[in-house]
């Protein structure tokens, strides 16, 4: 199967989180080979020509339009984009007019309103710097103080996830996220820490396959005994045989990314989202 090529650009008047986000979702619904351009803060009339005719000169050069997905407040701006030779889809605007017509009530364009900082979300804002500040101090096991603080504590072998998890959960949803390692040198005698014991409930474990693992651990320390797959085989199996034993949530993270694997620890714990 010959698998076209296409590019893509996100433009926005903001941060174009929202249009990368949308325009993924809708991209990934096609076996298309996707080049991405992300234009965040196209604020400027001056700025928009430049990325029409970008937009433009891809279109001479490959003969096929570009697609764009865009969220531009700023009607001069969004019409020096439509001018363009893209196939230009408002992600927002497609959503608007129709919930314009059920709510009776005419929207409000502002510029980033979505990710900008204004009274309205600030304090949500502070709840989630102060979720990641909590989540950095607490990553790998470096403190074990204020642990009755965290919503959720991840535990695992070296190279599971633990980090990347626990920063997506603090960094997406303000989830205040500590994680705690088991390395070699636990698996003669593993048990769960003394510190962790009352905070049963906030555990949750994560676990990969052994092939998976000595492979990210091979990238990190090549022909070592760490990502050899006896070593890797022993300590899951181990990390395993624990969680059983005290009845500790986990899934496998081997086939899953950080985004679904902070997704379902939300679900299996009920943790809110809180949403910025």
């Amino acid at each position: 199967m010959n698998i076209p090529n296409r590019h893509v650009f996100y433009i926005s008047d903001g941060t174009a989180i929202t249009a990368e986000v949308l325009g993924h979702a809708v991209m990934s619904q096609f076996p298309v080979n996707v080049h991405s351009v992300t234009l965040p803060f196209v604020e400027t009339e001056l700025r928009a020509r430049a990325v029409k005719e970008q937009i433009d000169a891809i279109y001479q050069q490959t003969g096929c339009r570009p697609l764009v997905f865009y969220s531009i407040v700023l009607p001069e701006i969004r019409t020096i984009i439509l001018q363009s030779a893209g196939f230009c889809q408002d992600i927002v605007q497609a959503l608007v007019a129709p919930l314009q017509q059920e709510l009776e009530v005419d929207p409000v364009p502002i510029a980033h309103r979505t990710h900008g900082l204004n009274p309205a979300n600030l304090g949500k804002y502070d709840a989630r710097i102060a979720a990641i500040d909590y989540t950095l101090a607490h990553d790998d096991g470096i403190s074990m103080r204020n642990l009755d603080q965290a919503q959720v504590i991840l535990l695992g072998v070296s190279r599971c996830g633990k980090t990347p998890t626990s920063l997506y959960l603090a960094m997406q949803f303000g989830i205040r996220a500590a994680n705690y390692p088991f390395i070699a040198d636990d698996m003669d005698n593993l048990r769960l820490p003394a510190e962790l014991q009352p905070l049963r409930s906030r555990l949750f474990g994560l676990t990969i396959n052994p092939e998976r693992l000595a492979a990210i651990r091979e990238e990190r320390r090549e022909n070592s005994r760490y990502a050899s797959l006896r070593q890797c085989r022993m300590e899951v199996a181990e990390v395993e045989a624990l969680y059983r034993k005290h009845q500790i949530r986990y899934i496998n993270s081997t086939n899953y990314s950080v985004e679904e694997i902070a997704t379902k620890i939300l679900d299996l714990m009920g943790l809110n989202r809180r949403m910025y």
